[in-house]
């Protein structure tokens, strides 16, 4: 027997009162975002379940691509079987000869929907049991904790049957908290600063400050990369190329070399925070860790952050660097991010950088810059394209046939 369909539950969502539909909407939207890759799959939802009908994709791949979804507590594969008794028995004994072994233990668990069906589900546990029984006479029933509880399901339309359910990533549905700005480098802490905003259901956008010519193709690719593993996680993300060439220039030119790293994260919020008012943004997210790197001193952060008012989430700031890095091959970016390509953070980096930056000081050689200025040709030359699932579906095919060759 083939699955015909998977059920999905919902995790926090249940606690969502009123607004529960628009939670389960919302996830409904995501899932139908991240299954795109599989045209012939459909998606329905409801108060209490979602359902991905298969229409013939394969179910492996579908499953791996429901596990990283957030929102979903669990799943299971379902089979659809004709609502008469006879299929019903029939479709149990297949299943469990299937997955039987010795000293198995099983529970059948009947719930009957349509209640014009001729059996109630006292009566189809009796039933559907004693059919397990006529084909593995030496299997054992068990109520509490069986080695399998199937499923079985009488619906209107049909008959379903499940045993297996799978875990989920948990969470709240992307984009059910507001929209916040990711600053995305390169490295490997502001993918994870992403993938855990996500998880909290905030919808990112990706901005990435590139400096060509200092800055290479093959850095640019490899934010884009990086966006693309995230969007495994809700759909679809927009990607915000900021041209920096200029400022980092007249930075370099025009300030005292121990306040570069200040002056370019500065900038760096400056525009950041002018896209997100301009895109309808609520927060601006990033990577920093306390103390990692000089620019991550609660100083530093003071001084960069007198640019902006709106909140600053950094979801690792309390996280080690061996922390991240597991975060990080478990969502599968820490390969790319540990490509060798310069980010606009390390090329004009100076070689004692001021970890206790005075603000009085980065205001002072401020005066300096035309700072409104570069901000404006800033924000006004962005390019914003769309990451999307199906881009990195492509860039996989694309890469097996180049290793093929």
């Amino acid at each position: 027997m083939r699955y015909s369909e998977i059920m999905i539950r919902f995790g926090e969502l249940s606690t969502k009162g009123k607004n529960k539909m628009r939670f389960i909407n919302k996830l409904k939207k995501n899932i139908q975002d991240v299954l795109s890759i599989y045209p012939e799959v459909r998606v329905t939802a409801d108060r209490d379940r979602a359902h991905v009908y298969l229409r013939g994709a394969q179910y492996e791949e579908v499953a791996e691509s429901l596990k990283v979804i957030f929102g979903i507590q669990s799943f299971s594969p379902v089979y659809k079987v004709e609502k008469n008794v006879d299929a019903l028995k029939a479709a149990v004994q297949e299943i469990m000869t299937g997955l039987y072994y010795d000293g198995m233990t099983f529970k059948i668990s009947a719930k009957r929907s349509d209640h014009n069906f001729e059996l109630d589900s006292r009566d189809l546990n009796f039933i559907l049991g004693d059919a397990v029984y006529d084909v593995l006479p030496n299997i054992q029933a068990q109520m509490k904790q069986p080695d399998v509880n199937l499923q079985v399901e009488i619906r209107s339309e049909a008959a379903y049957i499940s045993h297996e359910t799978i875990k989920g990533a948990g969470g709240l549905p992307v984009g059910t908290a507001g929209k916040g700005m990711l600053m995305l480098s390169g490295g490997i802490d502001s993918p994870v600063a992403g993938y855990l905003a996500l998880k909290r259901g905030v919808d990112i956008e990706a901005v990435h400050f590139a400096s060509p010519p200092y800055t290479s193709p093959g850095a640019l690719k490899k934010a884009e990369d990086l966006t693309r593993k995230l969007t495994r996680f809700g759909g679809n993300i927009q990607f915000i190329e900021v041209p920096f060439t200029e400022i980092q220039e007249e930075i370099k030119n025009k300030a005292p070399e121990a306040y570069l790293m200040t002056l370019t994260r500065r900038f760096m919020m400056r525009i950041t925070d002018r896209i997100r008012e301009e895109r309808k943004g609520l927060v601006i997210i990033n990577g920093e860790s306390l103390g990692q790197v000089a620019s991550q001193t609660m100083e530093s952060m003071q001084a960069i952050n007198a640019v902006t008012t709106t909140p600053v989430i950094r979801p690792v700031v309390t996280m080690d660097k061996l922390e991240i890095i597991d975060i990080a091959q478990a969502i599968d970016t820490f390969e790319i991010s540990i490509q060798p390509f310069e980010d606009c953070c390390t090329i004009f980096a100076p070689d004692r950088p001021k970890t206790n930056p005075k603000i009085k000081n980065v205001e002072q050689y401020e005066t300096r810059l035309d700072v409104e200025g570069l901000v404006e040709r800033a924000v006004a030359g962005i390019m914003i394209r769309e990451i999307t699932p199906v881009e990195e579906a492509q860039d996989a095919v694309d890469q097996l046939i180049d290793d093929l060759l």
